[in-house]
């Protein structure tokens, strides 16, 4: 498969081409310059860092040994893993930190993806590695550790994420190395002892998924699956084809569309969207209680809003199906523009800040809706 990862990674054996990063990725050079804790990193500056994960990387058997769309997937969360630092890096009490690097690089990671043209399912897995990559240096001695290496194998082998923490704990001077190196070895044994190495954790059935990624059961248990109705949760850019999903998969269906009422209401796209949001709520309510399955049909770009009508959805005991639809960059921005109603290209700029793509856990059902169709 060519693409963008196909032109970054390096074949088993050979060095990483520094040079030919830095000359095609402009977001490469932000990197340089730009500092870090001496304590954790006394290597210097992210750029230097990255490198060096880069060249550990690559020297490590097991990552040589994995099969192509593996080695670049891997690769390109080590490369990109920082990529954040740039703009989260601050000053604190004397002390410099880019807290929040990993949830920011994971956004900014897909953006740059996307427009890059790679795999939907590639991205995700380079995305859910960008956003983890720290989480194996304290997971054994984490309270909760077990259950972050659970819901970690949902979206990317845990192996995988293993490699990335490793060579970013190789690639770097720091006063405990021997600890960080540790730490990685006692994550593979614990996610070798849970199942959740090299697949996705294996739970009884969806909604035991569902539960236990909601903190309502342990990954024992074998909840009935008996739901008073569906909700279909739509999430995706404007343009991306929403609509036309749902007049092919669920043409009878009730809508509850927050584009429908915002244009009833008189409320611009641009401006707080309060209004809108608690009459949607209340349309769904009138379904939900009447035990009627329906769609709610928003952008839902974030985790956080699509968590407020699932949590409607759970309070009256519905099963939640989202569907992710996406389409190319190119021919997203076309499609709003084809549309009756488009959307302004600086809100479609502000969501891509925020994307953030439906993980297994959130619901009982994922589907993707773009260039590969995928069920999970």
């Amino acid at each position: 498969m060519m693409d963008a990862l196909t032109d970054w990674c390096p074949a088993p054996g050979e060095g990483v081409d520094f040079d030919a990063l830095s000359s095609r990725l402009p977001w490469v050079a932000r990197m340089r310059g730009v500092p870090q804790d001496t304590v954790h990193h006394a290597e210097g500056d992210v750029w230097i860092h990255t490198s060096m994960v880069l060249d550990a990387l690559v020297g490590l058997p097991a990552w040589q040994a994995l099969p192509a769309r593996a080695r670049q997937i891997v690769f390109a969360a080590a490369l990109l893993h920082d990529v954040a630092k740039p703009w989260t890096t601050r000053e604190e009490e004397g002390r410099i930190t880019a807290r929040g690097h990993s949830a920011a690089g994971a956004l900014a990671s897909r953006r740059l993806l996307w427009e890059a043209g790679v795999h939907p399912v590639a991205r995700e897995q380079v995305c859910a590695l960008v956003l983890r990559h720290q989480l194996p240096f304290f997971a054994v001695e984490s309270d909760d550790g077990e259950r972050r290496a659970i819901l970690a194998s949902l979206q990317a082998p845990n192996h995988w994420l293993a490699l990335v923490n490793e060579a970013d704990g190789l690639g770097r001077h720091c006063a405990d190395p021997q600890r960080l190196a540790d730490n990685v070895a006692l994550y593979r044994v614990l996610c070798e002892e849970l199942g959740c190495l090299d697949a996705p954790y294996a739970f009884a059935n969806a909604h035991a998924r569902f539960r236990y990624a909601r903190r309502t059961s342990t990954r024992h248990d074998v909840p009935p699956e008996h739901f008073s109705a569906e909700v279909v949760v739509m999430s995706g850019l404007p343009g991306a084809g929403k609509d036309t999903w749902l007049a092919r998969h669920r043409p009878d269906w009730p809508v509850v569309s927050l584009d429908v009422l915002r244009r009833a209401m008189g409320v611009d796209p641009r401006g707080p969207q309060g209004k809108v949001a608690a009459a949607a709520r209340e349309q769904a309510r009138v379904h939900l209680r009447a035990g009627r399955s329906f769609a709610w049909n928003a952008t839902n770009i974030s985790r956080q809003h699509r968590q407020r009508v699932i949590d409607l959805a759970v309070d009256h005991g519905a099963r939640v199906h989202l569907v992710a639809v996406e389409a190319p960059a190119a021919r997203l921005r076309a499609q709003n523009r084809a549309r009756e109603h488009a959307v302004p290209d600086a809100v479609i700029d502000a969501l891509l800040r925020k994307w953030e793509m439906p993980s297994p856990s959130e619901g009982h059902q994922l589907t993707w809706v773009g260039s590969s169709p995928q069920r999970i």
